[in-house]
């Protein structure tokens, strides 16, 4: 492996990223200091653990990292969903982005079981 910046799950969650920064854009401005900084905070920290983890020196060290940030998905998952629960987002874009945070945590789940094996 070159970079962390070559992996698939990471340039997969940063596309993501950019899709939950545009998903929020329309959310109350009052929410702009709760659910909407708070689900971005944690969409931004999925890429940013996977970058860390790689950073790290050991298998051992890399996994956890590569554990936070699928705790960081799962925040994200309950985030969208109580978005819909508030009506900030219709069911439409519940659904479309769930997929793909889904996507990502399949992605992450195999690079997770990739470093258990090494």
């Amino acid at each position: 492996m070159k970079s962390y910046t070559d992996l698939e799950v990471w340039k997969y969650s940063r596309e993501l990223v950019k899709l939950v920064y545009l998903l929020t854009k329309s959310f109350p401005n009052e929410e702009l200091y709760a659910l909407t900084n708070q689900i971005r905070r944690s969409i931004v920290s999925v890429p940013s653990n996977i970058a860390e983890g790689i950073g790290r020196q050991s298998n051992k060290e890399t996994i956890h990292f590569l554990y936070i940030a699928k705790g960081s998905l799962q925040e994200v998952e309950t985030q969208l969903h109580l978005s819909f629960d508030l009506d900030y987002i219709s069911e439409m874009e519940l659904n479309n982005i769930l997929e793909k945070v889904i996507s990502n945590k399949k992605l992450l789940n195999g690079f997770i079981n990739y470093y258990k094996k090494l």
